[in-house]
């Protein structure tokens, strides 16, 4: 399986027919729709492709803990109706909230002032009082203040200051802020505070009496988006006079199904290949099975509609990676019993069933490499034992794991350029790509053979060749004129300051044996301590080690794990995609139809 080629339809009719043509489109649930006309410039009418606010909805009824009874019928329930009383109640919620928010804050400023009740402002003849709350030691500020003031009250840390004044004092006339206490009293506030807070519990209450349409609301979501999807559609039309047109990529087995329909439409129908400046979308084509691989494909980077699809060699190397950065068998064996507790439920759904392969790759590939460096828990087995034999890898040989670490990321890179120069086959590009390969692997057996080995001739002589090919053949500079032929060379000349990332990103995978070691070494660590404890503590040694052991090997574990899947992708994503995949795509989205789950 690979990237699935495409073609370029374009679909012609009536605008009147307009709603007809896209839900017949949505039906067959095969072409992903390229816009036509540019979007409103108003970024509110952009139309949504999916049903967002029966999402928040959703989300918002969800998170009351304490929900009712689900209706599991209603012959009545209207869902956009529900919807929107949903939002309606979740902004009255709001509004209440922030209203009483407001209430404390300002009965909170009032309350040293007590009850004041305010005269009518034309009795003080256009005044109006100011409030203040002065600390004792800056006293001092009020005999430079020109405007009257008076001290309403005293307590032993605060003065309680009135200003008298048409117009709002300066912000720096005191040291302190100015007390916002409002035109009402203080009973008055207090008395508006408990009429909000009986109405947040009202609309508590509805809240919580509409979640009992939470499951209808579910089911129905699938409509919801389906609409949506209708509304976003009609914006990506070209309507011109009294004619429509569709257009969009699909795939080349779908074809004759969109031709059926257009014929059964009476549409017209303009079938393309890509030209060479169009960008398909990229729509990856693998068995159900691998759809844990193209999640993780799919992940970091999109490949481009011309590249290829590294789906299967992500899954086996982050397997691989995954396992070295464990380096523990028994580890693996737990998160395998894990796995297999899980394994029924995980395979009632097509996803979870492809993730569960993910999981059974990931520590079968665990244990093997773990028995390989005959680590269980931490533990060796005696070198005479069955499990002793199978023993061949030792993480603490520095120079063979070093060495090990670096051949693997000379084959990864290797393969990245490999399948970059089969990409490029028909372009003299892929001589370049090959050229990479040579002088990779000319660099490592420099550094593997001794000086007076035969294979160090035989290295120089791959890094020559592959630098050459380098040099000649990475640019794609068109040639017009003498003087082009200098220009390409020269692009090549610069292409080899890529060498200096080659070398750092072949380096890079030295994490496989620093993390592995790492993990081996704690597991050793949290044993010998509770060896220790077992040995020095009587009687309650044996209680206190097994817990020093239980603790250590879950927090060595959840740190292996966390290691494991961010470094094992890492050198996915970043070492393997940059030499792998050279250009981002966009992701192929099928304009369908979801299935409305009418239980």
């Amino acid at each position: 399986m690979s990237i699935v080629q495409l073609k370029k339809i374009t679909l012609f009719g009536l605008l009147t027919e307009k709603q007809d043509i896209l839900a017949g489109l949505q039906g067959l649930g095969c072409m992903h729709l390229s816009p036509l006309s540019p979007p409103p410039a108003e970024v509110e009418k952009v139309a949504s492709l999916h049903a967002e606010t029966a999402y928040k909805a959703l989300r918002f009824l969800s998170a009351v803990p304490q929900q009712r009874r689900q209706v599991r019928r209603d012959a009545g329930f209207d869902a956009d109706k529900l919807v929107q009383e949903v939002l309606e109640l979740k902004q009255r919620l709001r509004d209440a909230g922030d209203r009483r928010d407001f209430l404390k804050r300002r009965i909170n400023d009032l309350e040293p002032w007590g009850n004041v009740a305010f005269p009518p402002h034309e009795t003080l003849a256009g005044y109006r009082l100011w409030f203040y709350i002065l600390p004792l030691r800056k006293r001092g500020a009020l005999d430079d203040i020109e405007l009257p003031w008076r001290i309403a009250h005293r307590d032993q840390r605060f003065a309680y200051v009135v200003i008298i004044a048409k117009q709002e004092p300066p912000g720096d006339l005191l040291p302190v802020p100015r007390t916002h206490v409002g035109a009402l009293p203080l009973s008055e506030l207090q008395a508006q505070l408990e009429e909000v807070e009986v109405e947040l519990e009202d609309l508590a209450a509805q809240r919580q009496g509409l979640t009992r349409y939470i499951y209808l609301l579910s089911v129905n979501l699938a409509g919801l988006d389906n609409r949506a999807a209708l509304v976003h559609a009609a914006q990506l039309t070209r309507d011109e006079g009294a004619i429509l047109a569709v257009q969009g990529w699909v795939p080349v087995n779908a074809i004759a199904a969109v031709k059926a329909y257009a014929e059964k439409m009476e549409l017209a129908c303009l079938v393309e290949e890509p030209g060479p400046d169009e960008t398909p979308p990229t729509l990856i084509e693998q068995p159900d099975r691998m759809d844990a691989g193209v999640d993780l494909t799919l992940f970091y980077q999109v490949p481009s509609y011309r590249s290829w699809d590294p789906t299967l060699l992500l899954f086996a190397s982050f397997s691989v990676f995954f396992a070295m950065i464990l380096a523990d068998a028994g580890y693996g064996l737990t998160l395998m019993a894990g796995l297999l507790a899980f394994w029924k439920k995980l395979g009632r759904s097509r996803k979870g069933r492809a993730y569960r392969l993910l999981g059974a790759s990931l520590f079968t590939c665990t244990v093997g490499y773990g028995v390989m460096v005959g680590s269980y828990f931490g533990i060796t087995p005696p070198d005479d034992s069955f499990l002793g034999q199978l023993h061949i890898i030792s993480v603490n040989d520095f120079d063979t794991m070093m060495k090990l670490s670096v051949i693997i990321g000379v084959l990864h890179i290797g393969l990245a350029n490999a399948m970059m120069a089969f990409v490029n086959r028909s372009r003299l590009i892929a001589l370049s790509k090959l050229g990479w390969i040579a002088a990779i692997v000319g660099g490592l057996l420099l550094w593997l053979t001794s000086p007076e080995s035969v294979w160090r001739t035989v290295s120089i002589a791959f890094m020559v060749t592959g630098l050459l090919a380098i040099v000649l053949f990475s640019s794609d500079r068109p040639v017009s004129k003498a003087s082009d032929y200098l220009r390409r060379w020269l692009d090549g000349v610069f292409s080899l300051k890529a060498v200096l990332t080659a070398f750092g990103d072949v380096l890079s995978y030295m994490r496989l044996f620093a993390l592995g070691l790492a993990s081996a070494s704690l597991a050793i660590t949290f044993n010998d301590l509770a060896n220790d404890v077992y040995q020095s503590v009587p009687g309650l040694g044996l209680l206190a080690s097994l817990l020093v052991l239980a603790v250590g090997h879950v927090l060595n574990l959840g740190l292996s794990l966390m290691s494991g899947v961010v470094h094992g992708l890492r050198l996915n994503f970043i070492e393997f995609f940059n030499w792998g995949l050279a250009e981002e795509g966009t992701s192929f989205q099928k304009f369908a139809r979801k299935e409305v789950n009418r239980e």
